[in-house]
């Protein structure tokens, strides 16, 4: 759980200090890319570590994790430039990518998958934690000592974790078969993954998605990644089991987890954003207003577990989780900010939603895993999870850019495509006797994005309408 905490940590203080760094550096080009170069490498590093944790054993899978995270935020805290900044959180997202993956992995080594809805509901709550902790302590640090220091607070609790981690997981079982490692397969991942998130974010910061440089990072991403499936299909060991995609359970799980993810991340950024843009509120307070979101997560994951737990099947509670999802998120889109207790209730309804589904869809995942692919039947599932939330980010963020172009909305606020993030700055440019009527018509921009965000959400209940139901394994 440390493990997760610190993944977790890491991807909510930073935001708060990125003012700050931008103030320091006066670098705005790459400012995004403190956060998306982390998310980007963690997310392509999953899988990897999923495969070799099934060759080699997790404990120095994870151990490797927390040692590289850990030795890269001192590195982020002593970056003397934006360039080196984000080499270092490529760094540290690679090593996140173990500390989450693994950790995940270790519990369905040990646990029965009866059981293991229970423990998920653990970690849930150290992302809930998270999500709450880091805006304090980011905002903190940064006003109070430096924002150096959102890095160099990873370092005792990460030294700390990897001492524990070493010595109470020596007795862990380790494969006893001879590995091969698909290196030619790692690349190919690696570059049509990489290729792929990064259009994905660009796209979502308000570059064109048929600019020539986006046009490039498809067209990489599809012949690397279809060369990456060529090769899988052929290769004795190979990184991700082809077969694995022919198991319905597993495959309707990670469509569950995906479209999940695409509402649960992308609403952590509009909600505040709408905020900002109809109420006026700034960074700081507008970020107050996902807390019900955030609690919301580990609520659904703690009574979701315990169902699981007790009853043996995963199926009606994640099918209850995306019942509930887009309902909520209608909600949502006919309650006005303004309304902020109504608000707050339908934000505690969606991150129940995503808190049903989350976990017992990585239970059920690993459910319908052989032992032996465990490890890469959960970083599958976390590699879809992030997918989602990036998938999610950037077309929500290019629906809400569309919708203002398209409307009288976006001359008014002076959207610009030449600026650092079109976005907000161009619902921060509103201004003058007109402001009242522009923040009316912005908000009937949102709810027209949380009524497409909420058709998505139908993909995902028809995913869990597929799912069998199938018992889990384990004790009683």
């Amino acid at each position: 759980m440390l493990a997760i905490f610190l993944g977790a940590l890491d991807q909510t203080i930073v935001a708060v200090s990125m003012p700050a760094i931008s103030a320091q550096f006066k670098d705005l080009a790459l400012l995004a890319w403190v956060i998306a170069g982390y998310m980007v490498a963690m997310t392509v590093a999953t899988p990897v570590y999923g495969k070799l944790g099934d060759l080699y054993g997790r404990r120095p899978m994870i151990l490797f994790g927390v040692g590289l995270f850990t030795l890269a935020s001192l590195f982020c805290g002593l970056a003397q430039s934006m360039e080196q900044l984000v080499l270092a959180r490529v760094i540290q997202g690679i090593g996140a990518g173990g500390m989450v993956s693994v950790s995940q992995a270790i519990i369905g080594d040990v646990v029965p998958p009866r059981e293991r809805g229970r423990y998920q509901g653990y970690f849930s709550s150290m992302y809930a934690a998270a999500s709450v902790l880091g805006p304090v302590l980011g905002g903190y640090m940064t006003e109070y000592l430096s924002w150096r220091w959102v890095f160099w607070i990873n370092l005792p609790l990460g030294l700390g974790g990897w001492l524990y981690i070493r010595r109470t997981l020596a007795g862990l079982h380790s494969p006893q078969r001879q590995a091969v490692v698909d290196y030619f397969g790692v690349v190919l991942m690696i570059t049509g993954l990489t290729s792929l998130l990064m259009a994905v974010t660009l796209a979502g910061q308000g570059h064109p998605w048929a600019s020539p440089p986006l046009l490039a990072l498809w067209a990489c991403a599809l012949l690397a990644l279809g060369v990456f499936i060529w090769h899988e299909a052929r290769f004795r060991e190979p990184l991700l089991p082809l077969h694995l995609f022919r198991n319905r359970p597993a495959v309707l799980c990670w469509c569950t987890v995906f479209f999940t993810s695409f509402q649960a991340i992308s609403m952590t950024v509009l909600i505040p954003l709408r905020y900002q843009a109809v109420l006026g509120a700034g960074a700081d307070s507008a970020a107050l207003h996902v807390l019900p979101l955030a609690m919301g997560l580990p609520l659904g994951a703690f009574f979701g577990g315990r169902h699981t737990a007790r009853h043996g099947y995963f199926k009606p509670v994640i099918l209850a989780g995306a019942a509930l999802m887009p309902l909520a998120i209608l909600g949502l889109a006919f309650t006005p900010p303004q309304a902020s207790l109504l608000s707050s209730v339908f934000m505690l309804l969606t991150g129940v939603a995503g808190g049903l589904q989350f976990p017992t869809s990585l239970v059920g995942a690993q459910n319908a895993a052989q032992p032996k692919d465990i490890g890469v039947s959960t970083s599958t599932t976390n590699l879809f999870r992030s997918l989602g939330g990036a998938v999610g980010v950037a077309c929500m963020s290019a629906l809400l850019l569309a919708l203002l172009h398209g409307g009288h909305v976006g001359g008014a606020v002076g959207l610009s495509e030449g600026s650092g993030n079109p976005l907000l700055d161009g619902l921060n440019a509103v201004d003058g006797s007109a402001r009242e009527a522009l923040r009316g018509q912005l908000q009937g921009t949102f709810r027209q994005l949380f009524l497409a965000s909420a058709a998505v959400a139908m993909l995902g209940l028809a995913a869990a309408l597929a799912l069998p139901n199938h018992p889990l394994r384990g004790r009683a």
